[in-house]
């Protein structure tokens, strides 16, 4: 009953202030969001149902396909003053728009919304697009990092598929087995596993051998890897490559991405977030299905989230608002979620038949849902994605031997403290 008094209340507010005025004239809305083919389609889908039901709000839907273009496109906009009203931002970017004003809280209109309320969504979405006590902007979609793996490679080897409780040693036993010289040429013609040098992708692991990435989550002054529980995490990644051979080399890579090498069957293992469900789907020369990570000391997993935020200078705040709703209602994120590639932050989308669709793969679209107890976030400040970025560097050099684990470890830690300063001011202003 009480929430729904509150969305009555809010219902009545906005057609108060907003209802006439929109209704007069059409209002003119500029929405930009990044993605493959299927994306595009998925929110050309989105952007249309949502005409059909407020005819009243023009909505111009700007696509751009490569995410780097993507984010060089909003900062230049964002910059200049003249942003979409609406755009899509990963939870380890906004805070960058944020800490410089430039995003419309939204927290207020989430409480007062007739359609969408706080507890409807997983409560780790909202936390990590959370500024200062603040949500930000409106959580589309939660995702863990998973293991994608090709399903004939596993039962030409003989190979059971991996299990929910699989550990470490399990997983590396796996990647050699399917790591493969078939003509002994000495050349690798499969590799066990495919996975990117960065921070991003150690987290999980450091986390799961009860390691930290940071000295604190929540006001961060540096980057811990050099501490001896993260420090033994970033030596196993970094063995994958170098002492078991299990990953391709930086010419391999450079070469073939290994998301190509296992899109073309090179490749037995891969490790991504739902986002590559999409263009998985396009493929017919093999089956292929997805696991949970492997665990380490104790189970661990990194969130991967998006959402809509709505820009301060926008002159269409209410306008923009509905659109961000109808998006994140049950009917706005069913329409995305069955592009495959969100899973749904909302909990009665995500359990529903609109994400979990069975008879496509993958077939195992719960152990994204199994997942979401043991995903941790990164932390959100203003210039994570500087940091991330730095460190990711000596990760790399680590990962194909250029330097030691512990070089690395150091020169990430003495290469991000100025970034992490500015973000810390960020916070505190």
């Amino acid at each position: 009953m009480k929430l729904f008094i509150r969305r009555l209340i809010g219902s009545v507010l906005v057609f108060f202030f907003t209802g006439c005025s929109i209704a007069a004239q059409p209002t003119g809305l500029r929405f930009m969001v990044f993605g493959d083919p299927a994306e595009y389609r998925a929110y050309k889908e989105l952007v249309d149902a949502f005409r059909a039901s407020q005819p009243e709000i023009r909505i111009e839907l700007t696509h751009v396909p490569s995410a780097s273009d993507y984010r060089t496109r909003l900062a230049t906009e964002f910059a200049a003053g003249n942003p979409p009203d609406i755009t899509l931002m990963n939870y380890r970017r906004y805070a960058s728009f944020a800490a410089k004003g430039m995003l419309e809280p939204l927290g207020a209109y989430l409480d007062t919304s007739q359609t969408i309320a706080a507890e409807d969504f997983y409560p780790i979405t909202l936390q990590a697009f959370s500024w200062q006590n603040e949500v930000m902007c409106i959580p589309q979609n939660i995702s863990s990092l998973v293991v994608y793996y090709n399903r004939d490679l596993f039962d030409q080897a003989g190979l059971a598929y991996p299990g929910d409780d699989w550990d470490w040693g399990d997983f590396l036993q796996v990647a050699q087995a399917l790591t493969l010289d078939s003509d002994g040429d000495g050349r690798i013609e499969q590799y066990g596993l495919g996975v990117e040098a960065s921070l991003f992708r150690l987290a999980p692991f450091v986390w799961q051998n009860e390691g930290v990435i940071v000295n604190d989550p929540a006001f961060p002054t540096r980057l811990t890897l050099a501490r001896p529980p993260s420090l033994d995490a970033f030596q196993w990644f970094v063995d994958l490559r170098l002492v078991h051979g299990v990953v391709p080399d930086r010419v391999e890579e450079a070469a073939l991405d290994s998301e190509s090498r296992f899109l073309n069957g090179e490749t037995a293992m891969f490790l991504n977030s739902r986002r590559g469900v999409p263009t998985y789907r396009e493929i017919t020369r093999f089956q292929w299905d997805v696991a949970p990570l492997p665990m380490g000391k104790v189970r661990a997993d990194i969130l991967h989230s998006d959402a809509y935020c709505l820009a301060s200078s926008s002159e269409n705040k209410e306008a923009a608002w509905r659109f961000i709703e109808f998006a994140n209602s049950f009917e706005g994120q069913s329409i995305v979620a069955k592009s495959g590639r969100t899973v749904p932050s909302l909990i009665q989308v995500a359990q529903s038949q609109a994400f979990l669709e069975p008879g496509k793969a993958p077939q195992r679209a719960r152990v994204f849902l199994e997942t979401i107890p043991y995903l941790n976030l990164v932390p959100v400040i203003s210039t994570w994605e500087e940091i991330e970025r730095t460190a990711s560097l000596e990760i790399e050099r680590a990962f194909y031997g250029d330097i030691s684990v512990e070089e690395a470890a150091n020169f990430a830690f003495l290469r991000t403290e100025e970034y992490f300063l500015i973000g810390i001011y960020s916070i505190e202003r």
